[in-house]
């Protein structure tokens, strides 16, 4: 046993080790170069997101009437829901294009808190346009899924739109007993806030107090009512929804673009240093040969 260890090759250590952290030039020209192409694309995306923004503003202004006049014909017919009854609807609006902020994980954790919230016993369904707020929702709620619409919010939307979901929501034929609409609302460039609008079934629009008040009310009428003041609804929150994410993403290309100069800065400054760094050690190593010889 002794010869053999005797035998055995010692293992060397080397005297130079590379420090696992040092950035050569070559990595951080390829940083640098990442980056800055980076920032290019941001700042495209930003110029493309503000003429969308300026185009979602001015079609937001007529949509608006939709909204407030659903919501007087439901506030003048004296129209209430009990949020304690079990069978609730949820009709959420979100999009299927991200790299806007947080506006679609802000609408999604308020609902998740929200439904996380009520008592047991409830039954909550949900209605999701956007595959955005899907992909949140049912991380948590698969089993709770009434409806979902994907391609959605590449394009502005249109009154057609929210008429094939509201004829969506209707053909279900679920028998709620209190739903709201769920969608983000404009405030300004750089605000928005999410938004519960209660929204009724025919049955609940039927046994409203003074619903005769606007026309006299048949099975046909009443049909019509109920259907136009859903799709006009949906549409409302379609369009502020549309401007609000248009104005998140300007706002967040606007924050990675700067981001991303902040960045080439430091890489510029690390690239110089280094390169000092570099041709310094070089006439050093010449001069001491040199001088040696």
């Amino acid at each position: 046993m002794e010869a053999l260890l005797a035998r055995t090759v010692p293992v060397l250590t080397p005297q130079w080790t590379q420090v696992r952290s040092m950035a050569t030039l070559k990595d951080i020209r390829v940083r640098l170069k990442s980056v800055t192409n980076i920032q290019k694309i941001t700042k495209s995306m930003k110029m493309v997101s503000a003429a969308k923004y300026a185009k979602a503003e001015r079609e937001l202004r007529p949509a608006r009437p939709f909204g407030s006049g659903a919501k007087a014909f439901f506030e003048k017919a004296e129209l209430n829901q009990d949020k304690s009854q079990p069978n609730q609807l949820i009709i959420v609006l979100s999009s299927d294009r991200g790299l806007c902020g947080g506006i679609h994980s802000g609408l999604s954790r308020e609902l998740r808190n929200l439904v996380n919230a009520k008592p047991a016993g409830t039954d909550t369904k949900f209605v999701v346009l956007g595959d955005k707020a899907r992909g949140i929702l049912q991380r948590t709620f698969k089993d709770k899924f009434l409806l979902s619409f994907n391609d959605y919010g590449r394009k502005p939307p249109t009154f057609a739109d929210a008429a094939l979901v509201a004829n969506a929501v209707l053909d279900q034929d679920y028998k709620f007993d209190y739903a709201s609409l769920y969608f983000n609302t404009f405030r300004s460039v750089v605000s928005y806030r999410v938004t519960e609008q209660p929204i009724f079934s025919r049955d609940q629009i039927a046994a409203a107090g003074k619903i005769n008040l606007y026309d006299s009310i048949d099975e046909e009428v009443l049909r019509s009512f109920n259907e136009y003041a859903l799709a006009s609804l949906i549409y409302y929150g379609m369009k502020e929804g549309a401007c609000s994410e248009q104005s998140s993403r300007m706002t967040a290309m606007e924050a990675a673009s700067k981001n991303a100069g902040e960045m080439i800065g430091r890489l510029t400054l690390t690239f110089n240093r280094t390169r000092q760094a570099v041709i310094t050690k070089e006439l050093i190593e010449i001069i001491s040969g040199a001088a040696a010889i």
